[in-house]
């Protein structure tokens, strides 16, 4: 069994700092030997990634991380083990990227009401696929021209729901997503549960419809979980016969709280995830 696994990051080919092979070689240098690459709705930088770890005697995880509209808020669900090229999972993934592009013009326009100009090109400066431009991208241009001092400060005042550079999108159906990611011999994680905008029991309620879909996984280590959110996700996957994932969510030293291979240990008494990852990579 790996001893320092990471199932979760993300590269240029999303809205990462590293390219692939930079991502793989900063997760060897911290001791990471099962590495999962899981770029935003995209599977462009698995083959980078895959050499890279090959080279650097990684044990290497393909993935993916979708975006999914549920219950009015944005749930990512995480692929392990996927076959990249499967055609109903790069179906999939290509209509949920459309989504993006229609979203990112939304944004530049609504931030050019403003008064902010140039929105939009700025962003797309900072993204690799100009199909995958995030909100991620129009932080790190608004922090670039000095009209914030960080990417936290641009979500709270401009990019979050209820503020003017907020677009709300539909993504992808959560079973849809699950079974894009089931087809393509994956096995479909909810993303960093902490971070959503859920009471308790909407919480519950989402677990159950994922459980319901074909679901099989829940990161109960991430980097933005406090060892609270811990315990909580651990009690959730027992209840719910999840397997348990650990992840950094590693976007770059200048955004992310925990650096690859950095986060806490899985908590006693759940069965991790790469329990049945192993055998096949």
């Amino acid at each position: 069994m790996p001893d320092n696994p990471d199932l979760h990051c993300h590269s240029t080919v999303s809205d990462g700092w590293l390219t692939p092979t930079e991502v793989v070689a900063r997760a060897a240098a911290n001791g990471v030997d099962f590495l999962a690459l899981t770029d935003h709705d995209e599977t462009g930088g698995l083959a980078e990634a895959q050499a890279a770890a090959d080279a650097a005697g990684i044990r290497f995880v393909p993935g993916v991380e979708i975006s999914v509209s549920w219950g009015g808020e944005t749930i990512h669900i995480v692929g392990l083990g996927i076959d990249a090229a499967h055609p109903v999972l790069q179906a999939g993934l290509t209509q949920v990227r459309a989504g993006r592009g229609a979203r990112a013009q939304k944004m530049g326009d609504a931030l050019a009401e403003l008064g902010i100009r140039g929105a939009l090109e700025g962003a797309m400066r900072f993204a690799r696929n100009p199909a995958l431009v995030s909100r991620a991208h129009f932080a790190r241009h608004l922090v670039e021209i000095g009209l914030m001092p960080h990417t936290d400060a641009v979500f709270k005042h401009y990019l979050v729901r209820g503020k003017p550079g907020f677009v709300e999108t539909r993504w992808a159906d959560l079973a849809d997503a699950v079974q894009w990611i089931r087809a393509a011999g994956g096995l479909p994680v909810v993303a960093h549960p902490g971070r959503y905008r859920l009471s308790d029991a909407e919480l519950e309620r989402l677990l159950a419809a994922f459980v319901e879909a074909g679901g099989l996984g829940l990161e109960v280590v991430s980097g933005s979980h406090s060892d609270a959110k811990v315990s909580k996700f651990a009690r959730y996957a027992r209840r719910f016969e999840l397997l348990a994932s650990r992840a950094s969510d590693f976007h770059g030293e200048q955004e992310s709280r925990v650096d690859l291979g950095r986060c806490a240990p899985l908590p006693e008494g759940v069965t991790p995830v790469w329990q049945r990852l192993v055998d096949r990579f």
